[in-house]
């Protein structure tokens, strides 16, 4: 007969062993330090497990082979007081943040994605996609580069001729110098004009035959792209959903007026995201009465959902996803973006495809004020970020751990779900959740230690210390 033991039943014994010794005794496998995270519930098997949790060379060990196998026990303790540990946040939709704007051109690319990389720490994001809007062609790729005056925010100047972007954003594992990077996502040029939302009308793009061809005009390599965002209905797109899927790239469908039986066609063709559901598609909306505008706003307009045709935002129940075949949606939890009433629709009918994204602007993490996306300037009032002169929502000012915790309330969703849909979910989307998003044994480090409030308390990527919230100073009374 075999009986299994289960790690949590034996956690407090590789605590004894643990305080035993402070040295592994067997360096048959690895000489490498074992840091052991102690005094933690953490996110294993979609439940809050009260485990401990170690690590050696950016990996998550298990623990009975350790023990048993190796004979060997923790260099290090991390005594978490309680904490929530669970895998670090990964944002697949943000556009900046900082005064950095991901879709401007500069003479230093990589600084700017590398600032944005080492600020986001601070949330929980271990990992992320810059994500570029809809541009001028020579802003994906070389076509011409010059100097470029820094941006005056009184201005709020552009280049005339700006240079690449696309090209100088490097994938990057992260580590002490800031979160990782998984790939650009490019929300455009594909789009339909209907649904542009802030993207500028004058660089959207349609198909010519959907080859490789269409994308490497507009967006010259895709060795660095994650995810292309385009609108379905464009005469072309599937082909450029087949083209992207074969080489490795995520497509979403947003930013799109189609319907249901397009997207439908989209899925089985390749595509498996939403870019941030129930903004910018379905058809055009009514008008708000002024007792329901959003203070911050003169005027607004909401999206009307057709019962007769729901458009992308059935595919969340479609019967016509083929077998095996996921399809995960976008939501801004900011408070802004959608109605609580509505991310518990979604929620409650697709709870495993929810992927939380900022969908932040340069502005996030500054004052209110003009502030730029591209080629357009946003204005910030309050939390609202506005195409200046109109009222189009134009991303967002809000951090990821914020997302987190207003999902959880405005969903009435467990603290695992919330977690969840900021960590695994992406994850699973994006093809890489056998070495991130989640904590089982062999996956990368990258965790998040959160209190009961969800707020962070430290960042650790590859089992690196690389954040820690600093304790509040004791004031006289």
């Amino acid at each position: 007969m075999t009986v299994v033991v289960s790690d949590r039943v034996l956690a407090p014994v590789y605590r004894r062993a643990a305080a035993n010794c402070k040295m592994p005794s067997n360096k048959s496998v690895s000489d490498a330090p074992i840091t052991q995270l102690v005094n933690c519930r953490i996110l294993r098997d979609h439940r809050l497990q009260r485990e401990d949790l170690w690590v050696r060379e950016g990996k998550i060990l298990d623990p009975e082979k350790l023990f048993f196998d190796e004979k060997a026990y923790a260099d290090k303790q991390v005594d978490c007081h309680g904490g929530i540990v669970a895998p670090g946040f990964i944002d697949v939709q943000i556009n900046g943040g900082y005064g950095v704007d991901f879709s401007r051109a500069s003479d230093d690319v990589g600084a700017g994605v590398a600032l944005v990389a080492q600020k986001v720490l601070e949330h929980g994001v271990t990992s992320f996609c810059p994500t570029l809007v809809t541009s001028p062609t020579d802003v994906y790729h070389k076509v011409g580069r010059c100097p470029l005056p820094p941006l005056e925010p009184s201005t709020l100047t552009f280049a005339t001729t700006p240079f690449q972007v696309l090209p100088e954003v490097k994938v990057d594992d992260g580590g002490g110098h800031g979160a990782g990077v998984l790939g650009v996502h490019l929300e455009g040029p594909f789009i339909s004009v209907e649904k542009k939302g802030a993207h500028p009308e004058r660089f959207l793009r349609t198909f010519r035959s959907g080859d490789l061809a269409d994308l490497t005009q507009v967006y010259g390599s895709l060795d660095n792209v994650a995810m292309v965002t385009l609108a379905p209905e464009l005469e072309g797109s599937l082909s450029a959903v087949r083209e992207l899927r074969r080489r490795g790239v995520t497509v979403s469908l947003g930013h799109s007026v189609a319907n249901l039986s397009q997207a439908e066609e989209a899925v089985r063709h390749g595509a498996s995201f939403i870019t941030h559901l129930f903004n910018a598609m379905l058809p055009v909306g009514r008008a708000l009465p002024p007792t329901s505008r959003p203070p911050a706003l003169t005027s607004c307009h909401v999206v009307q959902f057709h019962h007769r045709d729901p458009g992308i935002v059935g595919l969340l129940t479609s019967d016509r996803i083929p077998e095996g075949r996921s399809v995960f949606y976008g939501m801004i939890a900011d408070g802004i973006h959608t109605h609580p009433a509505a991310l518990r629709i979604a929620h409650r009918a697709h709870p495993a495809g929810l992927v939380l994204v900022t969908d932040a602007i340069a502005a996030m993490g500054l004052p209110p004020g003009r502030h730029t996306l591209g080629q357009q300037v946003i204005q910030i009032q309050g939390l609202h970020a506005c195409l200046e002169g109109t009222q189009t929502l134009s991303g967002s000012i809000a951090t990821m751990d914020m997302c987190v915790r207003h999902f959880k309330h405005a969903s009435g969703c467990s603290v695992e779900e919330a977690l969840e849909a900021a960590s695994l979910h992406p994850a699973q989307l994006l093809g890489i959740s056998h070495h991130k998003g989640t904590l089982d044994f062999g996956s990368h480090a990258d965790v998040v230690l959160l209190d009961e409030s969800l707020d962070v308390r430290a960042t650790f990527i590859g089992g690196q210390e690389v954040w820690r919230k600093k304790p509040r100073k004791k004031t006289d009374l």
